[in-house]
């Protein structure tokens, strides 16, 4: 009886030591958040001399290159660019580094409203967890900038106008190739992507395209880029800014799958241009 008391009573207090520690864990992951949001604008969530201490040309390269030109260049808007980089962080799950970009998006015209849809947007084109992770990294720079849930979207919103003609086209497609493999996946493109979420009206067209080639970009999904490249053209994205987000892509994706990508954006360029020739 006594040995059984004793397993018993150490049973129960693993799963107390356990209940403890995943809620310390929690805490502590959105402590660090919190942490890092409220930590002086540098390069990142690092400071300058965090950097030099480990890789000063790391340093020279963030602060002169990149932070210096890259984002001075004047074929992408300082707010366009915000977006691109707010979409490769999501897609790519690197929360560590939200914060400082989220507080120079707001300070460049992001507004709360678009960054609240960019996470939900990337939610779909990303995978959940990330979107879940954006949303840890969020919260805190909302919370010290005053950000109240008047400034974000409401959950049922009157969607922009359905381009019915072209989406019938579109969902007749996907149906007749995939329609069989998994007709679960092909409803929900319909009726949860292109009929729903694509028409919520807290992000322009042009930028939830631009988010959404920036993330496949970012994740190396060239087969995508295609559609949805052509989707930002119609949508008023110009050509030299289509090239200018591989520029800021590059620095934040990487080179690999920036020129995975640009044979992509060539082909689109050149058959637009001929196709524009042609009318």
């Amino acid at each position: 009886m006594n040995n059984m008391g004793n397993k018993r009573a150490r049973s129960t207090w693993a799963r107390a030591a356990g209940v403890a520690l995943c809620g310390l864990s929690i805490f502590a992951f959105l402590g660090d958040a919190a942490a890092q949001a409220s930590r002086p604008a540098s390069s990142s969530s690092f400071s300058s001399k965090d950097i030099q201490m480990v890789a000063p040309p790391l340093d020279n390269y963030t602060q002169g290159l990149l932070l210096g030109e890259v984002w001075a260049r004047p074929d992408l808007s300082q707010r366009d660019r915000s977006i691109v980089t707010l979409a490769v962080l999501i897609a790519r799950n690197q929360p560590s580094e939200l914060p400082f970009y989220l507080n120079r998006a707001l300070d460049n015209g992001v507004k709360p409203e678009e960054i609240s849809e960019i996470i939900t947007h990337l939610a779909f084109y990303s995978g959940w967890p990330n979107a879940m992770a954006a949303v840890s990294a969020t919260r805190p720079v909302f919370e010290e900038r005053k950000i109240t849930g008047k400034q974000l979207p409401s959950a049922k919103v009157q969607l922009l106008p359905l381009d019915k003609e072209t989406d019938d086209k579109r969902a007749k497609s996907v149906d007749e190739n995939f329609g069989k493999v998994a007709p679960g996946v092909v409803q929900y493109t319909t009726d949860a992507l292109f009929r729903d979420l694509w028409l919520r009206p807290g992000l322009a067209p042009r930028d939830r395209s631009m988010v959404t080639v920036s993330a496949l970009v970012a994740s190396g999904q060239v087969a995508q880029i295609t559609y949805h490249l052509n989707r930002a053209m119609d949508s008023s994205l110009t050509e030299r800014q289509a090239s200018e987000m591989l520029t800021q892509l590059a620095f934040y994706a990487g080179w690999p799958n920036v020129f995975s990508a640009m044979p992509v954006f060539k082909d689109v360029f050149a058959k637009r241009t001929v196709g524009a020739a042609d009318k």
